[in-house]
């Protein structure tokens, strides 16, 4: 069944992008928690006024994100969770206690338990750090409501599964569950009940 659906969906891009590859670790995980729950366009906005708080063209550096006082990041639009959580990666990455540099030669599993400790980061925005800066090919991220949908489509169920069976489902493609993942991510898009 998926590899019918790998043919007539759009191809598998490969991650990260060029655009993914040019951010740091740290860049790339304040924008995840700047987008996170939001429209693209705003989300977009906060983003943009967020790094003109920095000199450069980029999102404020860890130190720079310490040093911008509170109000002028609210006034940039980040809502207080959002400041709280991007101030606790900044504060991490700085003192050492997240080493973001290394963080790529790590197992999927230690990467995880790493960034899930940061406020604002779960499980799921640490699977896509993974999937789209890191390239790994062997993510599922089983709670995502996309990939759970994908499977319906696939599966041609009345219901979603849940978390659990979207693992058991998904174990016969490993070790390539990231190129399933976007599968699942296209059959939705297509799919005109959607």
């Amino acid at each position: 069944m998926l590899g019918k659906a790998i043919v007539r969906v759009n191809a598998f891009p490969g991650f990260p992008s060029h655009a993914q590859k040019r951010l740091s670790h740290f860049r790339y995980l304040a924008r995840s928690i700047v987008f996170q729950q939001l429209a693209g366009k705003a989300a977009s906005a906060i983003h943009g006024r967020a790094c003109r708080l920095s000199p450069g063209p980029l999102f404020p550096s860890p130190r720079e994100c310490l040093d911008v006082p509170s109000a002028r990041m609210r006034g940039a639009g980040l809502s207080r969770a959002k400041l709280a959580a991007v101030r606790d990666l900044a504060q991490r990455a700085e003192s050492g206690a997240l080493r973001l540099r290394g963080l790529g030669r790590l197992s999927d599993d230690a990467i995880l338990e790493r960034l899930i400790q940061v406020r604002g980061i779960g499980p799921w925005t640490a699977q896509m750090f993974l999937m789209f800066k890191l390239g790994r090919l062997d993510v599922l991220p089983a709670g995502d409501l996309g990939v759970q949908e994908g499977i319906r489509i696939l599966d041609g169920r009345e219901g979603r599964p849940g978390p659990a069976e979207v693992e058991e489902r998904g174990a016969i493609w490993a070790p390539l569950r990231s190129v399933a993942t976007w599968v699942m991510w296209q059959l939705v898009d297509e799919d005109p009940t959607t």
